[in-house]
C-alpha cells in the first residue's frame, strides 16, 4: 500500500465497476489514488480526512472502470491500413510481407506512436505489440517501440518476435524477411536482456513470441519455450487462427495446431496465443488443462474472415480470455473499447446465441481478462485496494448514451464512450479524448509521411 503521505487524488459521485471478483458496483462511489496505487473504493463519498489531497474530480455522469488491456498487436501495420481489404488471411500476408520487410527503425517509430495513441485516447492503459518483422539494417526496432510507449506512459509488454521459415522453407514470408535461428534467439534474448523489469509497478516487460507455425522452424518454437523459462517471462504466438492454418499443421508436422504447440512446449499458464478460432472441444480442454490464455480479436477475425471464436466454451471451461485489437492492417480502427462491443455482438451470431456474452463479461474479457493473459492480475485489471492505479473516467451523460440506465450496458452495447481522463500509474494520461503526454497532431502528420515512404520504397523494391 502507499505511505500515507503520498498524494492523493479522490474521484467522486461517479457510477463504479469495479470487476473483482464479486463484479461489485456501485451506483454513486468514490475511488481514493494514493502515489500509484488504489488506496480505497466504495459507495457514497470520499473519507473527509484525507491528508494531501492534490485533486478532486467530480464524476458525476461518468462510468469508472479498470483501463483497457490490449492482449494482441502489430503497431508496424499501422502504415499499411487499407491495403488488401478482400483477402484472407494466408492471400493477405502474401500481398503484404513484401512491403512489410522494408520498414526501418523511424517507420516502427512512428507506427507504434501511431497505434498507442488510437489505443491510449480509447482507454487503453496497458499495451502490447507482437512485432515479428526484423529487416536486416533496419535498427533498433525493439528500442523505438518501447521507446514510443514510455513516452505515451501507457503499460507495455513487447512480445519479441521472430521468424526463420520462408518461402524457400516451405513458409509465406519471402526470403529476405526472416532472421536465422541463431540471429532470432540471440536477439530476443538481448531484449529481454535490455527491457524486461518483473517488478510490481512495472512499466515495461518482454515476451518470447516467434510468430506462427507456419513462419517458424519447430526448433525455434522449442528453443525459443526453453529460453523464456529459463529467463522467467512469458511466452505469445498466434494459433489456430483459420482452417488453412489447421491444413497446413496437418501437412507438415502430422497434427492439429493444439497438439503441435503442447509437443513443443508452447502450452502452459505461461503462455497465450492469439485468435484461437479453430479449436475442438479436446483442444479447448488442454488449454483449460495447462492454464494457456487465448488473446480474442473480434475484429480481426471478421475482416479476415477467419470465423468465430468459441469464446463462451473456453469461458466455460476455465481458460484466461483478453481483448486484442491486432494490427491495424487487419482492424483499421486501431482501438480496443470497441472490441467490447464487437465480442459481444460477433460471439452472440455463434452456437449460443443471445446467451454468449453479456455486457459484463465484454467489459471483463477487456480488462481483468487481459490481466491474466499477460500475467499481470495481481497488479492490474480490476479496481481494488493495494492494485495499480491505471483506470478510466468514460462520460455517459451526453445524447448518445442518455436513455441507457445502466452504465455498464451503456459502455458496451452503445456507441463509443468518450473518455474525460485516463490514468496509468496514477498519472493521468488522457483528458477529454485528447492526450496529454504526445501531440497528436504531429503523430498523424508523421504517419502519412512514413506511410508514404514505405509505400514508395516498397514499389522501387
Amino acid at each position: 500500500m502507499a505511505p500515507s503521505a503520498a498524494q492523493r487524488i479522490v474521484i467522486e459521485n461517479c457510477s463504479i465497476a469495479t470487476v473483482d471478483a464479486n463484479d461489485t458496483e456501485y451506483a454513486s462511489g468514490y475511488l481514493v489514488v494514493a502515489g500509484n496505487r488504489i488506496e480505497s473504493i466504495g459507495a457514497g463519498q470520499a473519507p473527509r480526512n484525507l491528508e494531501n489531497v492534490v485533486r478532486r474530480i467530480d464524476g458525476t455522469g461518468h462510468l469508472v472502470t479498470p483501463g483497457l488491456v490490449n492482449t494482441h498487436h502489430h503497431f508496424y501495420q499501422w502504415i499499411t491500413r487499407g491495403l488488401a481489404t478482400d483477402h484472407n488471411l494466408f492471400n493477405w500476408l502474401v500481398a503484404l510481407y513484401p512491403t512489410w520487410a522494408r520498414i526501418d527503425e523511424q517507420m516502427g517509430r512512428v507506427a507504434a506512436q501511431g497505434s498507442l495513441a488510437m489505443m491510449a485516447r480509447g482507454g487503453v492503459t496497458t499495451a502490447m505489440d507482437h512485432h515479428y518483422v526484423y529487416p536486416r539494417g533496419a535498427g533498433d526496432l525493439s528500442g523505438a517501440i518501447i521507446g514510443a510507449a514510455a513516452e505515451m506512459g501507457v503499460r507495455f509488454t513487447l512480445a519479441r518476435g521472430s521468424m526463420d521459415r520462408s518461402k524457400k522453407d516451405g513458409g509465406l514470408p519471402p526470403d529476405f524477411a526472416v532472421e536465422t535461428l541463431e540471429g532470432a534467439l540471440a536477439g530476443t534474448e538481448e531484449t529481454v536482456d535490455r527491457f524486461h523489469d518483473a517488478s510490481f509497478d512495472s512499466m515495461t516487460q518482454v515476451a518470447v513470441a516467434p510468430c506462427s507455425p507456419f513462419s517458424v522452424s519447430t526448433e525455434l518454437m522449442k528453443q525459443g519455450a526453453e529460453l523464456a523459462r529459463r529467463k522467467g517471462v512469458r511466452l505469445h504466438t498466434h494459433g489456430s487462427e483459420t482452417v488453412e492454418e489447421e491444413q497446413f499443421c496437418k501437412e507438415l508436422f502430422g497434427m492439429g495446431p493444439t497438439d503441435y504447440f503442447e509437443s513443443t512446449g508452447w502450452l502452459g499458464s505461461d503462455v497465450w496465443m492469439a485468435h484461437c478460432v479453430h479449436m475442438n472441444d479436446s483442444d479447448i480442454a488442454a488449454f483449460a488443462r495447462t492454464g494457456t490464455g487465448v488473446a480474442h480479436c473480434p475484429s480481426s477475425n471478421a475482416r479476415l474472415a477467419a470465423g468465430i471464436a468459441r469464446v463462451p466454451d473456453m469461458l466455460k471451461a476455465g481458460v484466461p480470455v483478453g481483448l486484442g485489437v491486432d494490427g491495424t492492417a487487419s482492424n483499421e480502427s486501431g482501438e480496443l473499447h470497441t472490441e467490447l462491443r464487437n465480442a459481444l455482438l460477433i460471439n452472440r451470431l455463434g452456437a449460443h446465441r443471445e446467451a454468449a456474452l453479456g455486457a459484463r463479461q465484454a467489459l471483463r474479457l477487456g480488462t481483468y481478462g487481459g490481466a491474466q493473459v499477460l500475467g499481470r492480475s495481481a497488479e492490474i485489471g480490476s479496481l481494488e485496494a493495494g492494485k495499480l492505479a491505471d483506470f478510466v473516467l468514460w462520460k455517459l451523460d451526453t445524447l448518445a448514451h442518455a436513455s441507457i440506465a445502466d452504465p455498464v450496458i451503456a459502455l458496451v452495447f452503445g456507441a463509443a464512450a468518450p473518455v474525460t481522463a485516463s490514468f496509468v500509474n496514477g498519472k493521468q494520461i488522457v483528458e477529454d479524448n485528447r492526450l496529454l503526454t504526445v501531440d497528436e497532431d504531429a503523430i498523424a502528420r508523421a504517419t502519412r509521411d512514413e506511410a508514404q515512404r514505405l509505400a514508395r520504397i516498397a514499389a522501387q523494391a
